[in-house]
């Protein structure tokens, strides 16, 4: 018994070649990335820790963030300028990437 997806092939219209399907769903996922950069232009990636740049003031909470305030452990959203982060007594905190720098 053969194993078929070893010979299967995907014509890639950007670059005009055939590519084997593996290959070609692994650069579609590259594609599909997106790049979340901080107020300084560093890349963040899930589980970073940030500091805010300036103070914030948190819609719906009553409650400001003051510059410099640490926030462990952000997630990405698929946004290219938002990030998904947890600090006490704040659920949901959603915060622009530009506000933000990498600790």
């Amino acid at each position: 018994m053969t194993d078929n997806s070893a010979d299967d092939y995907v014509y890639d219209e950007v670059s005009g070649e055939w590519l084997p399907a593996a290959e070609a769903a692994s650069r579609a996922v590259a594609a599909d990335a997106v790049e979340v950069r901080d107020a300084v232009g560093n890349l963040l990636a899930d589980g970073d820790s940030v500091i805010t740049v300036k103070d914030l003031k948190v819609k719906g909470a009553g409650q400001t963030l003051r510059k410099g305030t640490v926030i462990r452990s952000i997630r990405l959203t698929g946004d290219a300028q938002e990030i998904d982060c947890r600090y006490e007594g704040i659920k949901g905190l959603v915060l622009r990437a530009e506000f933000v720098r990498k600790h």
